[in-house]
């Protein structure tokens, strides 16, 4: 069977954006902790349960707002962990980060078996807006100007960051706390306070992420749904180095490679599940040994610093 037909390209697009949504979302917020100095290793647990409490909170009050909502506010909570023993105490980032994604893992995994074990329920369909004429068009109409409102408030999230980042004094001072935090300090302004909301966005932004992945992607949640999308957004923020927009173009990429198995499913092509689920991670090696010279890293990445030190 051809694989260009028009079905099966939408359908591959339709998927790659609904898997690539949550690397979207989660990538930005690294990049937003990179750029200050913090390598966030703990985005997988993040995400888990930003998941987690966004599916609790939409079971509960019916609207997948609510628990988008619900999921920001969790990866905010789960994110202070990092604030306080990195940020505040100079902790190892990475040490910390692990902490974070095992207790996440197991927390969910336990709070699972306790409460929905029995009954594993769903959400309901969250609805897709549809873009007036654009949405008509072939191919790209049924993918790209088909999809939850969600979609299109993250892509306008992204260009007020890439705004953010490189237009205003706040996006010099972050890039600064990642590059020369001493020259930050001396010019008065605080390494600690800008890390801080640094990765408080970071958090807020990966628990979105995890949320999309339970209330839109798989419309309900199970134990260990982010399957290593934590781990990969890292090397999308990595690769994009500071770049917002190359985090939707890494997203949307990764995306369709995570949704492969889908899209060759629905054309009836048959090749071992197995094989399916490499190709995401497969790729991530690609591109790491492609464009691993060209990426460049804050130089403060993953150093503590205490005010006053040198």
């Amino acid at each position: 069977m051809d694989l260009l037909t028009p079905e099966f390209l939408t359908a591959l697009l339709a998927a790659g954006i609904v898997s690539g949504v949550p690397l979207l979302f989660a990538s930005l917020g690294e990049t937003f902790a990179e750029q200050a100095g913090i390598l966030n290793v703990g985005l997988e647990g993040i995400m888990l349960t930003g998941a987690f409490v966004a599916f609790m909170v939409a079971l509960a009050t019916g609207d997948h707002w609510f628990g988008l909502l619900g999921g920001a506010v969790a990866g905010m909570a789960v994110s202070l962990i990092m604030v306080v023993f990195c940020v505040r105490l100079g902790l190892d980032q990475i040490v910390v980060g692990i902490a974070i994604v095992l207790c996440a893992e197991g927390a969910t995994s336990v709070l699972h078996d306790i409460w929905y074990s029995a009954t594993y329920p769903r959400l309901p369909v969250v609805p897709d807006f549809r873009v007036p004429f654009l949405s008509e068009l072939p191919i790209l109409g049924g993918s790209l100007f088909s999809q939850p409102l969600i979609v299109y408030v993250g892509v306008a999230i992204v260009a007020v960051s890439a705004w953010a980042i490189r237009r205003t004094r706040w996006g010099l001072e972050l890039r600064a706390a990642g590059e020369r935090p001493d020259s930050l300090d001396a010019a008065g302004v605080s390494v600690v306070r800008t890390r801080t909301i640094a990765q408080l966005l970071c958090g807020a932004l990966a628990g979105v992420g995890g949320a999309y992945l339970a209330l839109v992607g798989a419309g309900t949640f199970v134990p260990f749904v982010t399957n290593g999308m934590g781990f990969i957004a890292i090397v999308i923020a990595m690769l994009a180095r500071g770049r917002p927009w190359w985090s939707v173009l890494g997203g949307l990429l990764f995306g369709i490679s995570l949704s492969m198995a889908t899209a060759l499913q629905l054309i009836g092509v048959q090749i071992p599940v197995d094989v399916v689920q490499m190709l995401p991670f497969i790729s991530v090696i690609v591109v790491l040994v492609v464009f691993v010279r060209d990426s460049r890293l804050p130089s403060a990445l993953g150093m503590p610093y205490l005010r006053g030190s040198r």
